[in-house]
């Protein structure tokens, strides 16, 4: 196991060398609303290995955002189902990449958060109150990861916002976090960007919240792990989601990619 270990590994570093992701596209209840419009992109695609950095945040530290940054602020009514859509390179998808949108070697949880803020295109994201609204781990049975699906999906994920927060203006966060060097730490690559929305509608619910950085430690079982073996489980870092049994306002059905 020790051996096969170290190969896989080994296949995955190299191959993890330029084999980033990036966010980079929303659908609200299957509407694109443009690529790059309200998401504060990076001009590079490299990931963040140290949890206490505020480029954990929204990045754009260490990976500058592309300039000029969006101002523009999505509508997202309360209960809608939201795409986040992630690629290789901003250029968007290309299927001749092999690691396009993600390479298949970077298995991981997906994970989105929101902040509500007094303005969606502040600059200073530091302090801000973070509240997980989905998270996508491992299927033990099938030992398939989220990303796995992602990549099957051809780099569309699809969650809902709830139904029962404050309307207002809020940053959403999604993140992916890539296992495939996370035996020791730091090893685990976090891939995640930060888009502008208005929520509309909506209720009164203020769930428990938690800041960037601070949530994650280099010791949590979900962020230094051997994922080159069978797992019976798999610990998703951060807080559980609050919001299991909010009612949803729409029936939808996430974009798709043939």
């Amino acid at each position: 196991m020790k051996s096969f270990t170290s190969l896989a590994l080994l296949s995955a570093l190299v191959s993890s060398a330029s084999a980033h992701t990036i966010f980079q596209e929303m659908y609200v209840n299957g509407v694109d609303e443009g690529h790059e419009v309200a998401i504060r992109v990076p001009t590079y695609d490299g990931p963040i290995t140290d949890v206490t950095s505020n480029d954990l945040i929204c990045n754009g530290g260490i990976n500058p955002y592309q300039q000029p940054v969006s101002q523009a602020i999505i509508q997202v009514p309360a209960g809608a189902q939201v795409t986040a859509e992630w690629h290789h390179t901003l250029a968007g998808a290309d299927p001749s990449d092999p690691a396009d949108p993600i390479d298949p070697s970077h298995k991981g949880p997906i994970l989105a958060y929101l902040a509500k803020v007094d303005n969606a295109t502040q600059t200073d994201v530091t302090g801000l109150n973070w509240f997980k609204i989905y998270e996508d781990g491992l299927t033990v049975s099938t030992q398939q990861w989220a990303v796995d699906r992602l990549i099957a999906n051809k780099g569309l994920v699809s969650f809902d916002i709830p139904s029962c927060i404050e309307a207002g203006q809020y940053l959403m966060r999604v993140e992916i976090i890539a296992l495939h060097a996370a035996s020791t730490y730091p090893g685990a690559q976090f891939y995640m960007e930060c888009a502008q929305l208005e929520i509309t509608g909506g209720g009164s619910t203020q769930p428990a919240t938690v800041p960037f950085p601070g949530t994650y430690e280099s010791t949590d079982p979900g962020i230094t792990i051997d994922i080159y073996q069978t797992l019976s489980s798999y610990v998703i870092p951060g807080t559980q989601n609050p919001f299991a049994s909010c009612t949803l306002r729409f029936k939808h059905t996430g974009p798709s990619r043939s």
